[in-house]
């Protein structure tokens, strides 16, 4: 396939998969996307909470969630506002931690059907989160626009209003209630990184030293002293480039070269793939 972005004279990007979209029903991709917004319901009720904990309204809580649709950009953005941070460390760090989204929006392309032209990619790359990247991917076949915005629908409405009961039960709830429902953050996260660590060396080297570099941060005097915004920043630039330096990926044809069973293997796909 066509890795690319020019379009053609209808806007739409040139390589797309022509014919009729594998999946092309907006309830189908509701379905689909069900359980993401499931999973989206309870894990925003902590960043509710802690949007209200941190100054913000209900009402500015539950608007994040519906323009952002990004759990640790939303997450990392509440941290930045608590702090009083500007509005450069607030866009850097957005541009950082959500960075991957444009990567994993270029690869959904090549799955989309040559119908869903440039500004409907677009909408579609608004709710192109991990999860949904995930379930699109997986599909065999193109993708229509009907069941990408079935898809998304879920997951958006699941995230929109866990921040809201979140919020309002910042505002409800006692103290010690409110206090172990945020624990649902930590929970997320950890259950984010603690299976890729069980199985990749390379996953724990990076985790321990986003640990070694944000600990430094917190109690060496001088290091101390700078915003939450450009910590998260350097801490994220600086694991993710020594984890690269460290644990480079192979090339295409070095892992061909050490096993010769998935250049075949990879031929046959390609051949299953053509019409």
């Amino acid at each position: 396939m066509h890795i690319g972005t020019k379009t053609d004279r209808r806007g739409v990007p040139r390589g797309s998969l022509q014919g009729e979209p594998g999946h092309n029903r907006f309830w189908e991709g509701f379905r689909h996307g069900i359980p993401i917004g499931l999973g989206y319901f309870s894990v925003s009720i902590a960043f509710g909470i802690k949007a209200v904990s941190g100054g913000l309204t209900p009402f500015q809580a539950v608007l994040i969630s519906l323009t952002n649709l990004t759990s640790a950009g939303q997450f990392a953005g509440i941290t930045v506002i608590a702090a009083g941070a500007s509005l450069l460390e607030m866009a850097l760090t957005q541009l950082v931690v959500n960075l991957r989204y444009a990567l994993m929006s270029l690869s959904l392309s090549q799955k989309l059907h040559a119908s869903v032209g440039t500004l409907k990619r677009c909408v579609i790359a608004f709710g192109n989160t991990d999860e949904i990247f995930a379930v699109a991917s997986s599909q065999r076949g193109s993708l229509g626009l009907r069941y990408m915005l079935g898809l998304m629908t879920a997951p958006i409405f699941g995230w929109s209003l866990g921040t809201l009961t979140g919020a309002v039960a910042d505002t409800l709830l006692p103290d010690i209630v409110r206090s172990a429902l945020g624990i649902a953050l930590y929970g997320m996260f950890i259950a984010i990184v603690v299976p890729p660590m069980k199985k990749q060396g390379s996953v724990r080297a990076v985790v321990t030293i986003s640990l070694v570099i944000s600990t430094a941060f917190y109690y060496i005097p001088g290091l101390s002293s700078l915003s939450p915004g450009f910590v998260i920043i350097i801490c994220t630039l600086a694991a993710a480039g020594m984890g690269a330096y460290l644990f480079p990926l192979p090339d295409e044809e070095e892992e061909i070269r050490d096993n010769p069973e998935k250049e075949s293997l990879g031929a046959e796909r390609e051949k299953g793939e053509k019409p």
